[in-house]
């Protein structure tokens, strides 16, 4: 794996980690915590490496 792909899966891991934590933090909207759950499915199946 070249350098490139190395940091394009440590941002995308450290996005879905701020994700995930604000997520767990968030108790009052349910839309905000649907509106996370969509755009963290993209970032852990990216991480995962499944297309």
């Amino acid at each position: 794996m070249g350098l490139i792909m190395i940091v394009y899966y440590l941002l995308s891991l450290y996005i879905a980690v701020f994700l995930v934590w604000n997520f767990v933090r968030e108790k009052k909207c349910v839309n905000d915590l649907i509106l996370y759950l969509l755009v963290l499915i993209p970032l852990i199946l990216r991480i995962l490496r499944v297309k």
